[in-house]
């Protein structure tokens, strides 16, 4: 590893520094957002030239922190609810102003995020020669996507210099003749420096965008079978979406006002952790789900769905989290009521999800990504000198 950093940071440093330019939607609170924040800042330090490129206003502020070094380029046209016609329009918008920057830059390489954005990508850098590598950051068989896109992944992605994965099983959604290159890296886990334990209040927490991917409609009638066995917990659900008035009328309808909270993001990255006594997952489907890492590592208990892809590779059932059925809100009210009844349980699965969590260090998990860096770079070096 310390070889691989080395040579990336005498590329990076030599005559013609290396630039990289990635791409994504926006630079919010999120998993994906999580991993660039790292990458990017992770680049910086090895002496690398990055531009991000957000499709946000000008006006937009990153969640989390990014080194003075790293430009943000935001082009102004945000996903946002259209007509057909419409929606073509802004995606061609999207596709000039990515490739004008782009071109102005001149990486060695790309590197894109989140299925709509890489199929952009892949567009604005067609014909330029640049490697460019594509990221899933979900399930790509569960995710719902219109058919014009799926359309465009199927025939642009084998044209990818790469492609990035978080799992074998997103991975194998994709055809063998249909990559180039491929990797496979999880999300690093990255806690907060500082943060100030304040749990022992008794509170059940979920993390998460309030979508139907999340599960927290499942999640709060699994609550509402176990609530009146444990008076003293009550659950909180972190995050913002477009479900949230449908949850919040789930809520009123199952009698949950007085103990279902829904406080929206979190004012810091990973606050949600100094107040959480048990972690649980409730997703339909993820592409990871770095929430429950990050509450592994924090120390947390934690009980998940079953759910592809994330939580089995990151859980072992009964020694440190449980796992149930995925969907089956029964099955989930019956794990979380062992859990919340049982302290002796809670401290032994807290104690071995810390240690279980420390395969996804962030000094890991970002090798990973400079063995990505590296191929891209000898690919563009090759052409260069061609």
């Amino acid at each position: 590893m310390n070889q691989l950093v080395g040579s990336l940071r005498r590329a990076a440093t030599g005559e013609t520094p290396t630039k990289v330019v990635i791409v994504l939607p926006a630079l919010g609170a999120g998993g994906s957002e999580h991993v660039v924040n790292l990458v990017a800042n992770h680049w910086v330090g090895l002496g690398f030239e990055v531009t991000i490129v957000t499709l946000e206003p000008p006006d937009a502020r990153p969640y989390y922190s990014f080194s003075s070094a790293i430009r943000i380029v935001r082009v102004g046209v945000p996903a946002q609810r259209a007509s057909r016609l419409k929606a073509a329009w802004l995606a061609v918008q999207r596709v000039r102003r990515i490739r004008r920057t782009i071109q102005a830059v001149r990486p060695d390489f790309v590197l894109s995020f989140l299925t709509r954005t890489n199929v952009l990508s892949l567009i604005a850098t067609w014909g330029s020669g640049i490697p460019t590598i594509v990221s899933e950051r979900n399930n790509p068989e569960a995710q719902p996507f219109g058919g014009v896109w799926k359309w465009l992944q199927k025939r642009l992605y084998p044209h990818a210099f790469g492609l990035v994965t978080m799992t074998e099983g997103a991975l194998d959604y994709f055809a063998p003749h249909g990559r180039r290159k491929t990797w496979v890296i999880p999300n690093a886990v990255d806690l907060p420096q500082e943060w100030k334990n304040m749990r022992g209040g008794n509170r059940l927490t979920a993390v998460g965008r309030l979508t139907h991917q999340k599960g927290f409609d499942l999640l709060l009638e699994a609550f509402a079978r176990i609530e009146a066995s444990f008076p003293d917990w009550k659950l909180v659900i972190w995050g913002e979406g477009e479900d949230r008035a449908a949850l919040e009328g789930k809520r009123r309808d199952l009698g949950l006002d007085g103990r279902v909270d829904m406080p929206g993001v979190t004012g810091r990255p990973g606050q949600w952790i100094e107040t959480a006594d048990v972690f649980v997952l409730s997703s339909r489907y993820e592409g990871w789900g770095i929430v429950l890492l990050e509450a592994m590592a924090a120390g947390l208990p934690v009980v998940s769905f079953n759910c592809q892809f994330g939580p089995s590779a990151m859980v072992t059932d009964g020694e440190d989290g449980l796992l149930v059925e995925s969907g089956n809100a029964e099955a989930l009210a019956d794990a979380l009521a062992s859990v919340l009844a049982d302290s002796d349980l809670r401290v032994r699965l807290s104690e071995a999800a810390v240690e279980s969590a420390a395969r996804y260090m962030p000094e890991r998990i970002l090798a990973q990504w400079d063995g990505v860096a590296s191929e891209a770079l000898a690919n563009s070096r090759k052409k260069v000198t061609a």
